[in-house]
């Protein structure tokens, strides 16, 4: 008899939760990358000791405003507005969030292929990359909401079946992100990590969820577990900047109470050998603009003269 192998991830399984020490390494590294590109030694180990990295200013005034008027066209455009991708605000029509603009956009497409971020992702995860997910993130000023505390590999190993902590966000910030606006915040160290959620994940969660996730988020203890220990970090930063954090780093945005908006854009690297299998406890797996399934294709980079080009 062959005895299933034990999830050391487990989660949402029974009533309980839990802590569980990380079991995958952080920063792979095993990845060539071009002479000249990548993270220098300093900011790796600032990235494999934090489980994220801040980039000021990495995009120039230019670069950032044509991503800017792209995101914004998007949004305006009622055709997307009317699209399963296009997500709003709960109890308003404010778009809050759009999915899979690697494809809904040409140019967006472009941005998860530029070579500059890929490098980076191959050189943490170890390996090609391909787009597990990609979205515009709005928090419009006077009613964007609170994104609450959350690790995104429990949701990507519950709800996609994702093997192992070898993904990453990267963040491009289309806007100044300050203390006002509801800016990024994360938890120094809580990649090292796993907190086991409680509760029973019902089917189609995701369509809730988008819009305020109730299952696959922290008990109140095992959070401020995390916080005694790591803090918290507010990742203000000027438009243009990007913030690359690991897929089990413990984060979070307050609401946008201030008159300014606040718009990033979000693209997620997974390693091609941690593709996704079967969601957990007989879950139908989520759509297809939400965590890619189709094709695990390795990203082809491009240079970063196609925003000079627009």
């Amino acid at each position: 008899m062959i005895t299933p192998a034990r999830d050391m991830y487990s989660s949402r399984a029974d009533r309980a939760a839990g802590i569980v020490q990380r079991r995958d390494p952080v920063v792979y590294g095993s990845a060539k990358v071009e002479p000249g590109s990548g993270l220098d030694a300093e900011q790796l180990g600032s990235y494999e000791r934090n489980g994220y990295i801040l980039l000021k200013n990495f995009f120039s005034g230019k670069e950032t405003e044509t991503l800017k008027r792209e995101v914004e066209r998007l949004v305006r455009d009622p055709a997307i507005k009317r699209r399963e991708e296009a997500i709003t605000e709960p109890g308003s029509d404010a778009v809050r969030s759009v999915f899979m603009v690697h494809k809904l956009s040409k140019l967006l497409g472009r941005l998860s292929q530029d070579r500059r971020l890929v490098s980076i992702a191959q050189q943490i995860l170890g390996s090609d990359v391909y787009i597990h997910q990609s979205r515009a993130n709005l928090k419009p000023g006077f009613k964007g909401k609170e994104f609450y505390w959350h690790s995104d590999f429990e949701t990507w190993h519950v709800e996609d079946g994702m093997p192992a902590m070898r993904a990453l966000s990267c963040s491009v910030l289309l806007t100044d992100n300050d203390a006002s606006n509801g800016p990024l915040m994360v938890v120094p160290g809580s990649h090292r990590q796993f907190v086991s959620c409680v509760g029973e994940t019902p089917q189609d969660h995701y369509k809730q969820s988008l819009k305020k996730q109730e299952y696959g988020v922290p008990d109140p203890v095992s959070l401020q577990l995390l916080v005694d220990q790591g803090g918290i970090d507010v990742l203000s930063a000027p438009a243009g900047s990007i913030v690359f954090f690991d897929c089990n780093t413990m984060h979070g945005s307050n609401s946008n109470i201030s008159p300014y908006p606040r718009s990033n854009v979000f693209m997620v690297y997974n390693s091609v050998e941690n593709c996704l299998s079967n969601p957990k406890y007989g879950l139908n797996p989520r759509p297809e603009f939400i965590a890619t399934r189709e094709s695990f294709a390795p990203i082809q980079p491009v240079e970063p003269s196609y925003l000079r080009s627009v």
